[in-house]
């Protein structure tokens, strides 16, 4: 299995979002189709971030002219986007596979990781990014084993506030070595009391960890 790693920023309806309402999102585009020179863009996106920021983002993108059918419950949405120009998800094709959902940052950058039993298929998908996106980071191109590939597991549902807990934790390196944040400095964020963001933490670790240690 080949393996490409592309970190990229453009005109994104979703990108531009995230970096406007300081979100994160991770989502998949699928059955892309063209009609009269149409790009439709079937996609199914998980916003992360602060509740009010989220909804704001939601309130937002349900204005977009190049949005239709939007669907949310909770921070899931699924819409269509329609386009004339071309956008990283026209390139995709059914001979590639996502390795990972999209991931886009709160600066509007994305990160694709695609993969294909054909380097040329990878090469190719490259080549029209590079003439449709400007500057393109390609972060990696190799072969890999299949344990690589990502295999979406049914998440555990997680309360807003475990939610919330866990999100921040990890956005503001709780789990990196050595720590570059406390228990207090995240209570403070969250603005409650340590031992109560202890309890969300903890209950919403206790919920992901038996998925993560099943898919090691």
């Amino acid at each position: 299995m080949w393996i490409a790693k592309i970190r990229l920023k453009h005109d994104c309806i979703i990108g531009n979002r995230c970096e406007k309402f300081k979100v994160t999102t991770i989502g998949t585009a699928f059955n892309v189709y063209t009609e009269k020179g149409i790009t439709h863009s079937p996609q199914m996106q998980i916003i992360n971030g602060e509740e009010k920021n989220i909804l704001a983002f939601i309130r937002d993108l349900k204005k977009d002219k190049r949005v239709i059918n939007l669907e949310n419950e909770g921070n899931v949405i699924f819409y269509i986007e329609i386009r004339k120009e071309k956008i990283p998800s026209t390139f995709y094709n059914s001979k590639l596979i996502y390795v990972k959902p999209v991931f886009v940052d709160k600066r509007g950058f994305e990160t694709w990781e695609v993969g294909s039993w054909q380097k040329k298929i990878l090469v190719d998908f490259i080549n029209h990014i590079e003439k449709n996106v400007e500057k393109p980071e390609i972060l990696r191109l190799e072969q890999t084993k299949l344990t690589d590939i990502y295999y979406p597991h049914l998440m555990p549902k997680l309360t807003p506030s475990q939610k919330q807990a866990i999100e921040l934790a990890f956005e503001n390196g709780y789990y990196e070595f050595p720590k570059k944040i406390n228990m207090e400095k995240l209570a403070k964020l969250m603005k409650i009391s340590v031992p109560t963001f202890c309890e969300h933490l903890n209950k919403a670790e206790k919920k992901i960890m038996p998925d993560i240690i099943n898919s090691l």
